[in-house]
């Protein structure tokens, strides 16, 4: 299990997550845009596109952070969207962003814990998460909690980062991610951990085909997997039959 602050044993990897949210809540939304030179915000209008046609009124976003995916996610016109996140501090960042842009009526985000999520079985008619399902601390808990409130016919959209693995982009992009990405992200949030995580995450995280074939042993079906930027990230979607 890949830990933000390994040295730290007094503490699971929730706890250890949630601290390290906390610590660089701050900073977290200019470091997604240097970081990913703004194209994070393309992946996010890609993924709820997938959404549309099924016309999702009631949305729940998993580890939705300062609510950037759950903002996007209007752009398909939902009645309501429910955020929920484990870092208190990311959430005050995301409920400020919120009510300067005036969603208030559209988009509540609350404390939550994704492997025990609070609503009832069949509730939402779909749910997201971006790059947040490789921080769960048990991976398939989690996806299971998910599959439990989604109404029948409803879908989940998953973004999270994958690794490239063409030549020489797959060369380049682990030069960065191992030596450029912790630089910038220490200097920045002034959390020497949190950007070392980031890439250890990754590497150990199961993507593509083999994050696919977690989703149908959830029980999902119709799981389907789309690379974004020759790799660096990849949109999961599936049903709830």
């Amino acid at each position: 299990m890949v830990l933000p602050y390994k040295d730290d044993v007094s503490k699971g990897k929730k706890e250890q997550v949630s601290q390290m949210f906390d610590n660089i809540a701050p900073k977290y939304d200019l470091l997604n845009r240097v970081l990913s030179a703004g194209i994070d915000i393309r992946w996010r209008k890609k993924a709820i596109s997938k959404l549309k046609a099924n016309n999702p009124q009631l949305i729940l976003d998993i580890a939705t952070g300062t609510g950037d995916l759950a903002i996007e996610a209007l752009s398909i016109n939902p009645e309501r969207i429910i955020g929920i996140d484990i870092s208190e501090g990311m959430l005050a960042i995301g409920r400020e962003k919120i009510s300067k842009l005036g969603l208030g009526g559209k988009i509540i985000l609350q404390q939550g814990d994704s492997e025990n999520i609070i609503f009832p079985d069949n509730y939402f008619d779909a749910v997201t998460v971006a790059f947040g399902v490789r921080n769960f601390e048990h991976l398939e808990k989690g996806l299971s909690e998910i599959f439990r409130v989604l109404k029948p016919g409803g879908e989940v959209m998953i973004l999270e980062f994958s690794q490239p693995e063409k030549f020489p982009f797959k060369q380049l992009y682990s030069f960065y991610s191992k030596q450029i990405l912790p630089l910038i992200g220490r200097l920045v949030s002034r959390d020497k951990a949190a950007y070392t995580y980031l890439p250890e995450s990754v590497k150990k995280f199961p993507y593509g085909k083999e994050f696919v074939s977690i989703l149908n042993r959830i029980g999902f079906k119709s799981a389907t997997c789309q690379s974004l930027s020759l790799g660096i990230a990849s949109i999961y979607v599936a049903k709830k039959q």
